[in-house]
């Protein structure tokens, strides 16, 4: 039998990668962080936030791909850290993560948004390794709430 890797947890994985998982943010809006049926947990969009403000740019104007990029993996924390609650506080009840959907706010004639949401994607990836494999859709769009650069929603099955 072939000698593999040691599987992490999903933890584990978070604390290798020197992620802390931040509090739940509180909707600023009327609509709360997730809704759940069934197996399935539908995340609200959460914006990116750099030093606890919203991270504000617009990509093809004021912010790099690769900014975008750095944003977008702020939001998979952020993201998780909401899963996490969704999940009575126990990562290890997610199954896989279904769906990611990006917004990112650009200029017209800014073409990179698959790439800027590449910094979640790949996050995302690196913490549930297969089960982190989703599907996805990247946007431009004109603005997003509070001048924030990028959101993101997500979908993820749970056990």
């Amino acid at each position: 039998m072939p000698i593999s890797e040691p599987i992490l947890s999903y933890y584990e994985k978070l604390k290798s990668l020197n992620i802390e998982l931040p509090a739940v943010s509180a909707p600023v809006a009327a609509y709360v962080m997730y809704a759940q049926t069934g197996n399935t947990v539908y995340l609200s969009g959460h914006i990116a936030k750099k030093d606890g403000k919203p991270w504000v740019g617009q990509l093809g104007k004021n912010m790099t791909t690769e900014e975008g990029k750095q944003a977008a993996r702020a939001v998979a924390v952020d993201l998780m850290a909401t899963l996490q609650a969704a999940c009575d506080g126990d990562l290890s009840r997610v199954k896989r993560i279904v769906k990611v959907m990006s917004l990112v706010n650009s200029t017209a004639d800014f073409t990179e948004q698959h790439l800027v949401t590449n910094g979640a994607s790949e996050l995302l990836g690196e913490v549930f390794g297969e089960a982190g494999k989703h599907a996805r859709s990247a946007f431009g769009v004109a603005q997003i709430p509070m001048g924030a650069c990028v959101e993101i929603d997500l979908v993820a099955e749970v056990f």
